[in-house]
């Protein structure tokens, strides 16, 4: 016996498979109620009496055939690696769906231990079962576990030592009745090759006359074409004659066979005395999938996700800006002193990254509230209703049930991300839906959306902003339904398709631990995400601005402008008691500490905070301090005060006139300003297409670089919705311009990582390429029909954004409608073979 052993769990979807391999090896892997959260195999190890074991957790999967992408990947481990064991992860609740897969493990000819999972839940449904007697039958090993409770781990452990140090047994076959003589002949035609493959010949044999193509291609891979197409044809040649004198296929009468054996051990083995009580499950499901109330229910659900999480969570940002205005200044005071009207490169570097993650960490109590509701549905069961009610929608706009999971990770509820959206398309059994659902989720409200539509919706919809965030929500979905259809039935035409199937989870009711941990755990990867990346792409935004600079000749007039104004100053100041003050040394400091004091009273709370400001500014500087807060009766004080003040606002108006240019003649402020004229039918000004194409980089560097090119002046702590709505407005911007925005952005093109997954994901620079060109030239349209018509009517934010909103709802209505009636033959098939199963059972 090695010191060594490789086990593989294998099981369906939600029956809890994932929870054990965490019991077993301890390692942390998110565990959720939706089919699907496990796509590829997963790594973990433990040591049991001196063995080491290496856990290999397998996609969950129903059966082993080649028909979904889980199934491959799972058969494929198995067959090429041949785990010493293999854990059947069942539900003890559901056992006549489970045992399909468990039969399949027997056939195959693995070492099996069988993990009767859930069995709290099966004993609360009156399911008593037979553990020995069924033991018996299917002649392995059983274990009886509750994952979640962590009871079973070392029954289990010992098992599946104890399977590995075994000699192998014989698997007690199911007699296939009429398909036995075919699978005789077949079993002695491969014995070499699945000799070779360790598997048994009756496996193959059976997989064969399935007319299994992932077993075809192995078959003549492994033994050569001529000769593996022979076996191939006779083996057809079989299935036919066998269809032809049974009126059904070979696949069919299998799976009638094997649900007609597993009926009859369960009737021996398991005794359910609750059979006719209607489950807690049952009752809930009679609304919530109602036929008219669950379309209600989800909306409804949506709504609140929104209202709770951006509305009411907004709210909570009134106490976050504080402190981070707070951490700031803090910054500010370590930093070099700013000059009069340039300020030191380390000084200007800093509070451009300081202010860039400000605006984003801002929105982190949205965030926290929002992943904690979606942690709520995913642990609730809900999020796989969610799939279940969607699946025939998504079907007619050539989407497929599993598209669900990715456009919820894209952010179908908001605080998603493209990425591992698009990496969740993998367990997508057909390549048309997988392509589709690919270019479909970067239309999702990904988490690094949600900062700019925030920021705009503060901004020109304080008064609508419940109905805003309703409308974004959907209408991207929408577009994302719209657009799936288009590609569907143009460049993705032809490609093949496949059923939905999926196991609707029992209810649960969410841990607070669970729901919190999920929550902080995603949160915290939005701050290092701002952490890394944003600040990353601040650093080149910053340099793109910086570059080339201002000219000799235009840097000489500023100069000149602010020697007047230091003129006039201490001009002003003649004959005037602290006259002393406005020597050519004290015109930085002094101007430095009137602009420090005050943005520290506006950041100053109550009358409390108030005088501690002045008590802190008396001790830092004595002489100065009447200057900023004259002493009752000082006439001069005063005097010196106003001119003091006039000095400090020219000088503002300077560096302001300064930035302006810098970044107008800079290298990202003249390709902003190229694309006016394309834009400018969108109302786009050079700053929002500077904003957008840092963007590309990472989605939350739109907010980040408004942040800065909106950027507050020295004696302001203002919040970027405060600024930008100021100089906006006054630049003559309205909520149309804001819908505009929210449109196109809707609308872009992912982000620079998410169109690396589209590569990896596709294979290929061609459909990299299309996700970009695609969603621009689409966003661009759809905003400058937008604002042009909306500016020619007359039309305020609110009244377009609800005419699009309802025009694109029409349309999509009147596609399903004419997609549904050409989509009935695969319905009808189904049917037609769970009635042969039926029949056959």
């Amino acid at each position: 016996m090695t010191d060594q052993i490789k086990v593989a769990l294998a099981g369906q979807q939600n029956a809890g498979k994932s929870t054990l391999f965490n019991l077993l090896t301890g390692a942390r892997q998110h565990v959720a109620n939706y089919p699907g959260v496990t796509v590829d195999k997963k790594y973990g190890s433990y040591k049991f009496e001196g063995v080491s074991v290496t856990a290999v957790d397998l996609p969950g999967t129903y059966s082993l055939t080649s028909f979904s992408l889980e199934e491959r990947v799972a058969r494929a481990f198995l067959i090429q690696e041949r785990p010493d064991v293999a854990v059947n992860v069942v539900d003890a609740s559901n056992l006549r769906r489970s045992l399909h897969l468990t039969i399949q493990l027997l056939e195959m000819g693995l070492k099996s231990v069988l993990a009767l999972n859930m069995m709290d839940i099966a004993t609360k449904r009156g399911i008593s079962i037979d553990v020995n007697g069924l033991a018996h039958k299917l002649g392995l090993t059983i274990v009886e576990t509750i994952g979640s409770k962590g009871f079973g781990r070392e029954n289990l452990r010992q098992a599946i030592l104890e399977e590995a140090r075994c000699a192998k047994h014989d698997v007690q076959c199911i007699d296939y009745a009429s398909l036995e003589p075919l699978i005789s002949d077949l079993s002695l035609m491969v014995r070499d090759p699945a000799s070779e493959w360790h598997l048994p010949a009756r496996w193959l044999a059976i997989k064969l006359l399935e007319q299994d193509s992932q077993t075809q291609a192995l078959l003549q891979e492994s033994a050569g074409f001529e000769w593996a197409d022979n076996i191939i044809q006779k083996a057809n040649q079989m299935a036919e004659q066998f269809e032809q004198t049974e009126g059904m296929s070979t696949s069919d009468s299998i799976i009638a066979t094997r649900d007609r054996y597993i009926t009859e051990l369960l009737a021996d083995c398991v005794t359910d005395t609750e059979k006719e009580t209607e489950s807690t499950t049952s009752k809930i499901d009679r609304f919530v999938l109602n036929r008219w109330a669950a379309p209600l229910f989800l909306v409804l659900t949506v709504y609140l996700i929104y209202q709770i999480s951006i509305v009411w969570g907004y709210e909570l940002t009134n106490y976050t800006w504080p402190i981070l205005a707070k951490f700031r200044e803090i910054v500010a005071n370590l930093l070099p002193s700013a000059g009069f009207l340039e300020d030191p490169y380390t000084r200007s570097m800093g509070l451009w990254l300081v202010d860039s993650a400000n605006t984003l960490l801002n929105y982190v109590p949205i965030f926290i509230i929002l992943f904690a509701l979606i942690a709520m549905l995913e642990d609730s069961g809900y999020m796989a209703r969610i799939a279940f009610i969607l699946d025939k929608v998504l079907h007619r706009f050539g989407l497929h049930g599993q598209s669900t999971l990715p456009l919820i990770l894209g952010g179908v509820f908001a605080g998603g991300c493209a990425v591992p959206g698009i990496m969740a398309t993998k367990g997508i059994p057909d390549n048309r839906a997988r392509m589709a659902t690919i270019f479909a989720v970067p239309f999702m409200n990904c988490l690094a959306k949600v900062p700019l539509y925030t920021l705009l919706l503060g901004i020109f919809f304080v008064e609508d902003k419940s109905l805003m965030m309703f409308y974004i929500s959907t209408m991207t979905v929408i577009f994302a339904l719209l657009v799936s259809k288009l590609l569907t039935v143009t460049v993705l035409k032809g490609q093949e398709t496949s059923p939905f199937v999926m196991e609707l989870p029992t209810y649960h009711v969410p841990t607070v631990k669970a729901v919190l941990q999920r929550s902080f755990e995603r949160t915290w990867i939005y701050i290092k995400k701002v952490g890394t990346i944003v600040v990353a792409v601040a650093v080149v935004v910053f340099a793109l601005l910086q570059f080339p600079g201002l000219s000799d000749d235009h840097m000489q007039h500023y100069e000149a402008n602010g020697v007047k104004a230091v003129e006039k100053f201490q001009k002003s100041m003649k004959g005037n008691a602290y006259e002393a003050l406005a020597s050519n040394e004290n015109i930085v400091p002094l101007v430095n500490y009137y602009t420090d004091y005050k943005r520290a009273k506006l950041n100053a709370g109550g009358a409390a905070g108030s005088k501690a400001v002045n008590e802190t500014f008396m001790a830092r500087n004595a002489d100065y301090y009447p200057l900023v807060r004259a002493p009752k009766g000082d006439k001069d004080a005063k005097k010196a005060g106003r001119s003091l003040k006039k000095l400090v606002k020219t000088r503002k108006s300077i560096r302001r006139e300064m930035k302006e240019e810098r970044i107008t003649t800079s290298v990202l402020g003249m390709i902003g300003r190229s694309l006016e004229p394309v834009t400018q039918f969108a109302g786009f000004d050079w700053k929002i297409n500077v904003a957008l194409l840092s963007s590309f980089a990472a989605r939350e560097s739109s907010v980040a670089t408004l942040g800065v090119l909106f950027q507050q002046d020295e004696d302001q702590n203002a919040t970027l919705e405060d600024r930008m709505g100021a100089e906006t407005k006054a630049g003559g911007a309205t909520a149309l311009l804001a819908v505009s925005m929210i449109l196109f952005f809707a609308l872009y093109p992912p982000c620079l990582a998410t169109t690396v997954m589209v590569k990896v994901q596709t294979g290929s620079y061609k459909w990299m390429l299309f996700s970009i060109l695609f969603p621009t030239a689409l966003g661009l349209s759809v905003s400058s029909a937008v604002y042009t018509i909306g500016t020619a009517a007359g039309l305020g934010g609110m009244q377009m954004m609800t005419i699009v909103y309802l025009s694109a709802l029409a349309l999509l209505v009147i596609v399903g409608l004419y997609s549904g009636r050409h989509e009935r033959s695969l319905d009808v098939l189904l049917e037609q073979r769970s009635k042969v199963a039926e029949k056959g059972a």
